[in-house]
């Protein structure tokens, strides 16, 4: 039986009289061709896309773009000579097409052309992966990343607090949103305070609020982040930088479930679950008299513990990409893929600052690339040395097999029974191994 060959679907947007006298050769060539226009074009599938460009896209290429972006496949434009002698359209679609055609049409290049970007669109996972949705929280399939999300699964619907322990950059604030997302508190409010990032002298009023004429300058009552998160959840971030006085305070409202404004003297209910979070070791901060051990224990009830980037490899290229789509949306640039060396080098660094740290990388990388593909020196990572292909199983098989043989050897090359022994193998075998190796 004849294998059916695989189907490829072609959409023409906004096509023209050359367009359409073009579509009867690309079915007998085996496309599946359909047509739309513009405003369409995202409710129909297609491995790849040609859209004939107007004066109207020109005049406004942001709705083309963000068609393109969103419409994850390789896209060919079709426009006139003249057209393309203007350096705004030249600049535009080197940057947001795979190829272009000029008109009219040269129907065996066109044909070339529409395979080359099918078998880039199928190389890339284009056409049939849906981008990342940048609402996504916690990304990855690697060991460490699915045990996080089940353990959040468990600890989200208990009251408990809950502290979240890691390195900075590894998510600790995504983990905090994800556990009141899951909540029965979701539809309350989520408020987060950077417990180092606030002056000290401030960070009083900033919890606990103040009342009209508390201090100088306050003229007003303000409502403080602990009250401002009443009925949902409350996070403290880096609560290691918390100064001992507010320690203090902090561990009165978790015991009395109240707090006072500063310059106030009625107690406030406030029900609030609270998540914290810090990258340094707060039983040395015990220790050393810089943190409270009483407060330590109210706010370690459940701990949860994120894994820094480098025992989370498996996850870099899939974070890699997340990132260079939703950074394309602030640069205007087309999203780009990243080149194998990028690859490599990404893998060969030990990300520091982690998730955040890649993010930044990504983000620099899509301002600075030249070429259609992000490069390691985009990132600023450093370029290694070219190393040598990898080999196949059976020639990895036969280095090791080989290697076997040498050993074996330099113990026992006056006994070749007791060496065949060692191996694990017969003595004619061994032999037979001895003269397919050249050996001896």
């Amino acid at each position: 039986m004849q294998q059916t060959a695989v189907q490829r679907r072609l959409l023409i947007v906004d096509p023209c009289d050359d367009c359409h006298r073009l579509t009867p050769g690309l079915v007998q060539a085996g496309w599946e061709v359909a047509s739309c226009a513009l405003a369409q074009a995202l409710e129909h599938r297609c491995d790849v896309g040609v859209l004939r460009l107007d004066e109207a896209h020109l005049k406004h290429p942001d709705v083309v773009k963000d068609m393109i972006k969103r419409s994850n496949t390789e896209w060919i434009a079709v426009l006139s000579a003249e057209q393309l002698r203007c350096p705004a359209v030249g600049d535009f679609v080197c940057e947001w097409f795979f190829d272009f055609h000029t008109l009219p049409f040269d129907e065996s290049r066109v044909q070339v052309t529409l395979g080359r970007a099918f078998g880039m669109a199928r190389l890339r996972g284009k056409g049939t992966v849906k981008a990342f949705d940048t609402q996504d929280e916690l990304l990855g399939e690697s060991r460490p990343i699915r045990e996080l999300r089940k353990l959040l699964g468990k600890l989200a619907p208990t009251e408990s607090p809950v502290l979240i322990r890691g390195e900075s950059g590894t998510g600790k604030e995504l983990v905090a949103r994800t556990l009141h997302r899951q909540s029965q508190r979701s539809g309350q409010p989520f408020v987060a305070i950077n417990c180092g990032a606030i002056p000290e002298h401030l960070i009083q009023s900033e919890l606990f609020g103040h009342e009209k004429g508390a201090f100088t300058g306050a003229h007003q009552r303000k409502i403080g982040r602990i009250e401002a998160a009443n009925g949902g959840t409350l996070f403290l971030d880096e609560i290691g930088d918390l100064p001992l006085e507010l320690q203090a305070n902090l561990l009165r409202f978790l015991q009395e479930k109240h707090i006072e404004r500063v310059g106030g003297s009625q107690p406030v209910p406030v029900d609030v679950r609270v998540l914290a979070a810090t990258h340094v070791d707060l039983e040395k901060a015990i220790e050393q008299g810089r943190f409270r051990e009483d407060l330590y224990y109210r706010l370690n009830v459940l701990q949860v513990v994120t894994a820094p980037l480098r025992d989370r490899h498996g996850d870099l290229s899939m974070l890699a990409n997340h990132f260079a789509h939703f950074y394309s949306l602030e640069t205007g640039r087309r999203p780009r893929s990243f080149s194998e060396h990028a690859l490599m080098a990404m893998g060969r660094h030990d990300w520091p600052g982690n998730v955040r740290e890649l993010a930044n990388r990504v983000r620099r990388g899509l301002v600075l690339a030249e070429g259609r593909q992000i490069e390691a020196k985009d990132l600023g990572l450093q370029p290694f040395a070219q190393q040598p292909p990898l080999g196949t199983l059976e020639e990895y098989k036969h280095k090791a097999e080989r290697q076997a043989l040498c050993d074996v050897l330099d113990r026992h090359s006056d006994n070749l029974s007791v060496a065949a022994k060692v191996l694990g193998i017969s003595r004619p075998t061994f032999y037979r191994l001895l003269h397919k190796h050249q050996i001896r």
